[in-house]
């Protein structure tokens, strides 16, 4: 057995093993901490890989996913597939009062919110600008579109930015949250989102 002298210090001979048995804790730490964050290649639906393979094509399925004429399914599997099993949508602005209001959903409340209505009315968003800022795997896109009830529709009904937050996983992109804002009377839309 090995002795601790009359300071307190450790024998020399036991360092090493001291060292070693903090370093697996140190190891054990991190492996439980790494567990607890989500790993979303796991648990994602399934994306069509064209879906997810660019920035670019995962915002065109956005908005081809919610758009289509009155009578037609939108394929609410195929939009579950774009998102972080997490994601968020988060429409927002003003209320009547002037405060400003906001809502946070999960993918399935936007379809039990939102779905119904498009699918019976008929709805067509079309993305007529976009800002990107990128770094590493997180990007952000202000996503300036216009909203029709037909795809033909001369004028659009609304207009406003979608803030969508993208994340890249190892073989695709996903979409973390969509939160928007519609143009009004007191927020018209900056020509600096108005052009590419």
């Amino acid at each position: 057995m090995h002795s601790v002298d009359r300071n307190n210090t450790m024998d020399p001979k036991l360092i090493p093993l001291y060292q070693l048995t903090i370093m697996k804790r140190l190891l054990v730490v991190t492996v439980l901490v790494f567990t607890h964050f989500c790993s979303f290649g796991q648990s994602a639906p399934k994306a069509d890989p064209k879906d997810v393979a660019s920035k670019d094509a995962i915002i065109d399925a956005l908005y081809d996913v919610i758009s289509g004429p009155a009578g037609q399914k939108r394929d609410w599997d195929r939009m579950r597939s774009l998102f972080i099993p997490e994601g968020r949508l988060m429409p927002s602005g003003q209320a009547p009062s002037g405060d400003t209001a906001y809502q946070i959903w999960t993918v399935d409340d936007y379809v039990t919110r939102a779905g119904k209505n498009l699918e019976e009315r008929g709805f067509f968003e079309q993305e007529i600008a976009r800002k990107v800022e990128q770094f590493g795997t997180i990007a952000h896109v202000f996503s300036t579109y216009e909203s029709r009830q037909k795809a033909n529709d001369p004028s659009p009904f609304s207009r406003g930015i979608n803030s969508i937050q993208l994340l890249k996983g190892q073989d695709r992109w996903f979409i973390v949250s969509v939160f928007w804002m519609g143009e009004n009377p007191n927020f018209p839309l900056p020509e600096r989102y108005l052009k590419n």
